[in-house]
């Protein structure tokens, strides 16, 4: 399934830290943009404990490439459907308990490309996954959300849950961020009007051993330029800041959220100790990976790149489930690197 020493050290990691194993034993699962990078993570995970720990689980995958299923899994025993999240729902051979909703574009290009594909993708495939939850009484569902439903925030608070910032509805990049944050209101109403346990994790930036080496992605350029020592090119002046998150954290507290999350409400994903911004990032990877890979910015306009906003998450309210993050922002980008060179 993996031929990669990395992913495999991950999936490792996810088994001996997993503390669930008897709460998803004879548990089956509906996992939706199974072959993009959580999607992936996470059926890969599941499968590794039914190897390692012997849990008997059912999984279900929704994709739509199987070329790309065959490529990332191989033969491995999960069922797939072939489909566009923007179509109604296949009928699914097996009852479903659990549904990670991970479908989404994650190109900032698509998103202005293509704003109106952007915005059905997040509303209709949520949609019609809610109201399967509703009709078939799922035991619990997590939709993966993102940080950029809080919009542009410039002042360096701690973001909770209920905060917000500014999200301008006629910037065609904003398709992105408002189809999260409609989403984010579709999910909280069917949990209130008809009791579907639907959490939203509000994730920030996620990445890891699994990154497709054709990501175009700030951290995958960085990191494919470190391993060339060339040069970390900005094409924007560096002052935006986040937190990051490792794969294999977001994929724990995915599950935190599903077995102890509070129905119709979000919870943030993050590390808070990778706060940083961009050009922090890049003058980190010079000095801790390699010297002779510089930090010059080169300012380039009409890529679809998010304006400008400090997002210094808090994520109190996922911690009080139990949730601790493993990885800092430098092992991060080690793994990701060591995962890169193995391609």
């Amino acid at each position: 399934m993996s031929d990669n020493l990395m992913v495999d050290k991950d999936l490792m990691f996810f088994v001996e830290h997993f503390p669930f194993g008897k709460e998803i034993n004879q548990k089956s699962f509906l996992v939706t943009g199974a072959t993009g990078l959580l999607g992936s993570i996470f059926i890969k995970c599941l499968l590794k404990m039914k190897e390692l720990k012997k849990v008997e689980l059912s999984i279900v995958g929704i994709a739509r490439n199987a070329e790309k299923v065959k490529a990332i899994f191989g033969d491995a025993p999960v069922i797939w459907i072939y489909q566009d999240m923007c179509d109604a729902l296949s009928s699914i051979e097996v009852p479903v308990d659990y549904i990670i909703h991970c479908a989404s574009p994650t190109s900032s290009q698509f998103y202005v490309e293509y704003p109106v594909e952007t915005i059905n993708t997040a509303f209709l495939g949520t949609n019609s996954l809610l109201s399967y939850a509703c009709t078939h009484k799922v035991e619990s569902f997590v939709y993966l959300s993102s940080l950029e439903s809080y919009g542009v925030v410039v002042d360096e608070i701690e973001i909770k849950e209920e905060n917000s910032g500014y999200i301008n509805p006629l910037d065609v990049r904003s398709g992105y961020s408002l189809g999260k944050k409609m989403v984010e209101c579709l999910c909280h109403s069917y949990a209130k009007e008809y009791g579907v346990p639907v959490k939203i994790a509000r994730l920030t930036q996620t990445f890891g051993a699994g990154v497709s080496l054709e990501d175009t992605r700030v951290f995958a350029q960085f990191a494919k330029s470190i391993i060339k020592g060339e040069d970390l090119i900005m094409h924007t002046s560096g002052e935006s800041s986040k937190p990051y998150c490792y794969t294999i954290d977001a994929i724990m507290a995915i599950f935190y959220l599903l077995l102890k999350g509070k129905n119709g409400e979000a919870y943030n994903v993050a590390n808070p100790n990778t706060y940083t911004s961009i050009r922090g990032m890049a003058e980190m990877l010079s000095q801790a990976f390699n010297s002779q890979s510089k930090v010059i910015v080169k300012l380039k306009s009409n890529m679809g790149y998010a304006p400008i906003t400090k997002l210094r998450l808090n994520v109190d309210k996922l911690k009080q489930l139990g949730w601790e993050p493993y990885f800092s922002l430098e092992e991060m980008f080690d793994r990701l690197i060591e995962y890169y060179k193995e391609k």
